[in-house]
C-alpha cells in the first residue's frame, strides 16, 4: 500500500529566512539544541547537500523507534525544496518499504510563508494494521522551526 501526507503551517518570517534554516543542516541543529524530539544528529557523510547522510537518535518517548538513517535526495534552493528519504532502521524496520519526507518553504507575502511537509510512503501489506503514517512528526518539526524563526525575528528586530 501507498500513500501521501501532508502537513502546512504558515510562518511569519520571509520565505527567505525559513529556508536559511531548512535549506541545509541548521534545522538538524536546531532539533538537537531543542532536544524534545531528536536527541542525537550524526553526519555520516556529506554538508548538507543532496547525498548527504544523517543518522538521527530520537529522543525517548518522541517517537516510536530510536535510531533511523536518511539521505538528502533532492536539493532545489530556488524552489526552497528538499526531500529526503529513510534509508535505514526507523520506518523501514516498521514495514515501510518507501518513507521519503519534502520540506518545502513556500512565499506567502513579503513577510511569511508556509512550512509544506510531504510524506510519501509505501507499505507492506501485512504491515499495514500496525503502521503509523502520520504527520505528527512533521508537524512537530514545523512548530520547533517556527518558533525559533519568530524567537529570532524578535531578537533582530529589537537589536
Amino acid at each position: 500500500m501507498s500513500g501521501q501526507l501532508s502537513h502546512e503551517l504558515e510562518v511569519n518570517v520571509p520565505a527567505s529566512e525559513a529556508w536559511e534554516l531548512y535549506g541545509k543542516l541548521g534545522l538538524a541543529k536546531l532539533l538537537v539544541e531543542e532536544g524534545s524530539i531528536v536527541e542525537k544528529i550524526e553526519v555520516i557523510e556529506g554538508d548538507g547537500g543532496i547525498g548527504t547522510i544523517l543518522k538521527k537518535t530520537y529522543a525517548p518517548g518522541s517517537h516510536g523507534f530510536t535510531v533511523q538513517k536518511e539521505k538528502f535526495t533532492k536539493l532545489d534552493n530556488e524552489k526552497h525544496m528538499k526531500e529526503l528519504e529513510v534509508i535505514e532502521g526507523g520506518y523501514l524496520d516498521s514495514g515501510f518499504t518507501l518513507f521519503c519526507v519534502r520540506f518545502e518553504i513556500v512565499e506567502k507575502d513579503n513577510d511569511s510563508c508556509i512550512i509544506k511537509s510531504t510524506i510519501e510512503y509505501n507499505v507492506k501489506e501485512e504491515a499495514v494494521a500496525t503502521s503509523y503514517a502520520n504527520t505528527d512528526l512533521v508537524a512537530k518539526i514545523s512548530e520547533v522551526a517556527k518558533n525559533y524563526l519568530i524567537k529570532n525575528k524578535a531578537t533582530e528586530n529589537a537589536a
